[in-house]
């Protein structure tokens, strides 16, 4: 009973010793065998003791050898050291009793003979000192080496030993930095001093993280999760699940604190090391690497939550739970108690509770990578060999939606510890979205944009096929003076389905990937709608050819939601959003121009966003229309004035009694401010300003080149009486414009000129162009100046 009562603690044995118990003693037959097990024991340590001393002659032996070579490196210096001083007397003697033309003969080879020697001793200095604290390394890893075979080893004294070759590393290295710099030519000497460390770090990592395995086990961590159900995990705080990283106390918390500092002085050497390895080329992506004891943190966290997730395949919903609300229940102790240690490290750029959330995260996409997503898959490729509608898309979009809500609840945590995401370096966006799952799977985002085309289609055509979307106008659109467009309701349907796609691809992780998404999705459905406002506009045409009021009312509201979809594109193009992915172009969607070809290209060069190409679409589909309304009213108005332009003889006389305008000019402008109303009414601002100005501008050129250049004569009557005519067809546009006679150049001069007296308009046929320009005929050539001065006929 005394014997059993002095035997150690369990917790005081080394884990060796405690599995070299647990498999000897494993049953109640192996105690019965304890003598002989107490006898191999003894084997074993005598074994090992010898062994130990014969380590410690072997070290005697070693730094008496190497004392003696030391010897010897100063007696050669001391021998140099004379031989110079010899060659500077002899100098100095020779340079006195010559006459100093063989002395300059001699001075480069000497000089480069002392430069030799300086260098040689140069290195041997630096060989000598790096050797010295390679040794002493390799010593402080034999020592924690022997100390952790030992079952009476301190544990203090194990993590001071380990701190000793850390610093001396560190010194190390600082000396191998300098020396790359100054002597780039000793190259070899460096590469054979980290092989040697490379050894000792191989040793070193693996028992510290060793180290800190038993005493994240020894205090209790992973916490537990066994009493978690599914309604708990909506609580805001586990009450009944303490946090082990703050109930841990005395010399427990003492130990850990000092092994996750040694981890991330490691961790700062290694970084150290790469950024001078990797001098030269792109180390960023190298250097930041997962902080690893966060990741030891997170390791046995994600193995006990994976038991947990593998009865839950049916609610995914439970998994992102679970996982969020150990993040967010954990993520103070990273800032409180661990971010300090990594701040005395020095191991910049490092944020313990990103880091934390980073991990975590990392841990639920490889879980949905490999256990998740591969089930639906499987779901959908069978759907697509049978045939038979599933549930694997819904399935599929519902999974998506649980990845974009748990991102969005994930973001405020990072943002908390007052690191703005868009202010992160490369690659970080990335390790904190569960979607980045499709960052090494293109195969799965293009299947999961077809999913949402497919869903988002499905939508949208029952809308598109209800005429009452096309009559009912815009309420409350997206832009502040969408009463300008008069767009049809259907327009704002579309652009809402629109943005729903763009906001489930917001929180990808890279441009490329959203670039390709909305590629994928978003376009087909802009030129989906594109080709449905060209439908309606053909069939209106091929009905009536555009002379029925209906008809042009069908094509007004399809410009109108044309002219509404590019403001809306253009508004969408100027975001910092969809910049970043305009400048995303390449050949492949999501492929940057610049990845492909290696070189920069300026900015103007990418065009104006990722929906340059619909949006010139959409302004060439408004051009074509526009001029086809504004060609369909000036036919209507040519036809129906070509007897007021037939008629030459009315110029010679006066208008009829109790007219102001030739009647046979009122039908036609009947028949153009009739159309005019209707196109006001229903069409855009914009492009009913563009009409009306193209309607002047052609009925200018009709009265000009039908009336005034066809060699009509013009009495004083005919002037007068031209003169109502053209106030009249002025009076129409004025509505729309202050000086309509501005819109009709030709016809506004060529009156003008009928008007002139005779001697006036001989003097400006005479004198020429400048003279026309000082009476104001600016817009006619002289040919046509003289033509109409020589149809002018005075009869006074």
């Amino acid at each position: 009973m005394d014997s059993l009562q002095s035997l150690p603690p369990l917790s005081t044995l080394s884990t060796s010793v405690s599995s070299a118990l647990n498999a000897k003693l494993g049953t109640n037959h192996d105690l019965t065998q304890a003598p002989s097990i107490v006898a191999e024991f003894l084997t074993q340590c005598d074994d090992l003791e010898r062994n130990l001393v014969h380590l410690n002659r072997t070290l005697e032996s070693n730094l008496a050898s190497y004392a003696s070579f030391s010897n010897r490196i100063g007696h050669l210096f001391g021998i140099v050291n004379s031989k110079l001083t010899d060659l500077g007397s002899s100098v100095c003697l020779r340079s006195s009793v010559s006459d100093g033309e063989g002395l300059g003969e001699e001075l480069p080879s000497l000089a480069k003979e002392v430069a030799r020697v300086e260098a040689v001793r140069a290195y041997a200095e630096v060989a000598s000192k790096l050797d010295n604290l390679i040794g002493d390394i390799e010593d402080a890893v034999s020592s924690t080496m022997n100390k952790n075979l030992r079952k009476d080893s301190s544990a203090q004294n194990s993590e001071e030993t380990r701190m000793v070759a850390i610093k001396t590393l560190k010194v190390t290295e600082d000396l191998l930095t300098s020396v790359t710099k100054a002597r780039p030519q000793w190259a070899r000497l460096v590469s054979a001093v980290d092989h040697r460390v490379d050894r000792a770090l191989a040793i070193l990592r693996p028992q510290a993280i060793a180290d800190h395995r038993a005493l994240l086990t020894s205090f209790g961590w992973p916490p537990s999760l066994s009493n978690l159900t599914s309604s708990s995990l909506d609580a805001r705080k586990s009450s009944e699940v303490p946090n082990p990283l703050f109930t841990m106390h005395g010399d427990l918390k003492r130990r850990y604190c000092e092994n996750f500092f040694a981890l991330c002085r490691l961790q700062e050497l290694q970084r150290q090391r790469q950024s001078r390895q990797l001098e030269g080329h792109n180390r960023e992506v190298a250097l930041h690497q997962p902080l690893w004891a966060i990741e030891e943190l997170v390791i046995p966290v994600s193995v006990a939550c994976q038991r947990h997730f593998s009865k839950w395949i049916d609610k995914p919903e439970f998994i992102f739970a679970l996982v969020y609300k150990i993040t967010r229940d954990y993520v103070d102790s990273m800032d409180e108690l661990l971010q300090p240690l990594v701040d005395e490290a020095m191991l910049t750029g490092y944020s313990c509770k990103e880091e934390w959330i980073s991990a975590m995260v990392t841990s639920l996409s490889t879980y949905l990578a490999k256990e998740i997503f591969p089930i639906y898959i499987g779901q959908l490729e069978e759907e697509s060999v049978t045939g038979i509608r599933s549930q694997a898309r819904t399935s599929w979009l519902h999974l998506i939606d649980l990845m974009v809500s748990f991102d969005n609840r994930i973001k405020p945590l990072v943002e908390q510890s007052g690191i703005l995401l868009s202010l992160l370096e490369d690659g970080t966006p990335r390790k904190i979205s569960s979607l980045s799952v499709f960052c090494d799977r293109p195969d799965w985002l293009d299947m999961w944009a077809e999913i949402e085309l497919d869903d988002a289609m499905e939508k949208l055509k029952p809308e598109i096929d209800e005429e009452r979307n096309w009559t009912k106008k815009v309420q409350g659109a997206d832009l502040s003076n969408s009463d300008d467009y008069k767009s049809p309701a259907v327009s704002s349907i579309t652009f809402t389905c629109l943005s729903s796609l763009i906001e489930r691809c917001r929180l990808l992780p890279t441009v490329s990937l959203r670039s390709r998404f909305l590629r994928l999705t978003s376009t087909p459905v802009i030129n989906f709608f594109l080709d449905c406002l060209l439908l309606r506009c053909q069939e209106a045409e091929g009905l009536t050819a555009l002379t029925d009021d209906d008809a042009l009312i069908k094509v007004s509201n399809s410009v109108n939601a044309a002219h509404y979809s590019e403001s809306i594109l253009k508004e969408w193009c100027e975001d910092v959003f969809f910049l970043e992915m305009g400048l995303d172009q390449g050949e492949h969607p999501g492929e940057s121009v610049a990845e492909n070809s290696g070189s920069k290209v300026p900015i103007e060069e990418y065009g104006n966003g990722i929906f340059h190409e619909e949006i010139v679409k959409f302004e060439d589909f408004r051009t074509q229309w526009v001029e086809k309304i504004t060609m369909v009213i000036l036919r209507g108005f040519d036809a129906r004035c070509r007897d007021y332009i037939k008629n030459r003889r009315q110029w010679q006389e006066k208008s009829e009694e109790g007219w102001t305008v030739s009647q046979t000019l009122i039908g036609a402008l009947d028949y153009l401010q009739a159309k005019m109303a209707v196109i006001e009414e229903n069409l855009n601002r914009v492009d009913f300003a563009g009409i009306w100005r193209s309607l002047a501008a052609g009925v200018d050129k009709l009265i000009f080149n039908g009336i005034l250049m066809s060699n009509v004569k013009f009495h004083e009557e005919g002037v007068e009486r031209f003169g109502y005519d053209v106030e009249v067809v002025w009076g129409v546009f004025r509505a729309w414009c202050l000086r309509p006679e501005g819109f009709f150049p030709k016809v506004s001069e060529s009156l003008k000129l009928l008007k002139m007296e005779k001697d006036q308009l001989e003097d400006s046929l005479k004198e020429g162009q400048k003279r026309m320009k000082e009476n104001g005929i600016r817009h006619l050539s002289v040919a046509e100046v003289e033509k109409i001065g020589k149809n002018r006929v005075y009869t006074k």
